[in-house]
């Protein structure tokens, strides 16, 4: 039997911090959404995929077709997400910093792959990049192609992913003070010294969270790869177009296998980015 005074702890752990009612209502529906929404499909497409086994996922994992797809996207999901660390930080920084003209309306540009249906960007970039295109026409003189190649499917997931970094970055900028940078070069640090120092460390979580995110958006992303990658196996074909294609021949135990294959690499990735995240919260003493 339960003691009332076991009881009485177990209830007060539960208690909402705040002075607002509803908690009970609003922790269920959290947990009903979460299982609904969530976790409910994941288990069912795991179950699904129990059938095979181990050594049935091994070998649908080390098939020379799916081995490829799953080094295309996975790959070119992590470069595209590094692009997008790079850039976005810099987008980011300049559209807080500076006042220049129309920095508005390229802040409200920033949201347009959010707000554009995947294949309207996929046919978008790739009438752009092909050898006949704006930009693919003098990269062709110069013997560069990039629709309908690896480099497509970077330039699709860099377009796609930019804006969760910029998001992510934005606020923490805004709450950066400028009398840190003064400070800094009053003591006589230079400009890099001023950003590795005293800019990035609070920067770094949020960083990392907006790879992450960049990342899963990638490694997911269908619409506007098929129409610029090319689709060519072994080449540039990504593994959900396989998974497709899996599906189309009614080989649903291959596609139920890529998808967890998919599912756990990207579970095991993001734990990874989670907890470097989380040490360096710890180490910079940043929240």
């Amino acid at each position: 039997m339960i003691s009332p005074t076991f009881a009485s702890r177990s209830a007060r752990r539960f208690k909402a911090p705040s002075v607002i009612p509803g908690f009970r209502l609003t922790f269920g529906y959290t947990l009903l959404y979460l299982g609904l929404i969530v976790l409910f499909p994941l288990a069912t497409l795991i179950w699904r995929s129990s059938g095979l086994g181990f050594t049935g996922l091994y070998a649908i994992a080390t098939e020379p077709r799916v081995a490829a797809a799953l080094r295309v996207t996975f790959l070119i999901s992590f470069a595209a997400a590094v692009i997008d660390l790079v850039f976005g930080l810099i987008v980011a920084w300049a559209l807080t910093r500076y006042e220049f003209p129309g920095r508005r309306l390229l802040d409200a540009f920033v949201d347009l792959p959010f707000a554009l249906p995947t294949a309207v960007a996929g046919i978008a970039l790739a009438a752009l990049y092909a050898p006949n295109g704006w930009f693919g026409a003098p990269l062709a003189d110069i013997d560069v192609k990039i629709a309908f190649t690896r480099w497509g499917i970077l330039v699709a997931l860099v377009f796609i992913g930019l804006p969760f970094v910029v998001r992510t970055v934005q606020p923490l900028i805004c709450e950066l003070e400028t009398e840190l940078e003064e400070a800094s070069a009053t003591l006589g640090a230079a400009r890099l010294q001023t950003v590795v120092r005293v800019l990035l460390p609070p920067l770094v979580p949020a960083l990392l969270t907006g790879f992450a995110l960049a990342f899963a958006r990638a490694i997911g992303e269908y619409g506007s790869v098929i129409f610029i990658s090319g689709n060519i196996a072994y080449v540039s074909e990504i593994a959900p177009l396989l998974i497709v294609v899996k599906l189309e021949q009614y080989d649903y135990a291959g596609a139920t296998g890529i998808a967890t294959i998919m599912l756990g690499i990207s579970f095991a990735a993001l734990l990874v980015i989670n907890l470097i995240q989380a040490w360096s919260r710890k180490r910079f003493g940043y929240v």
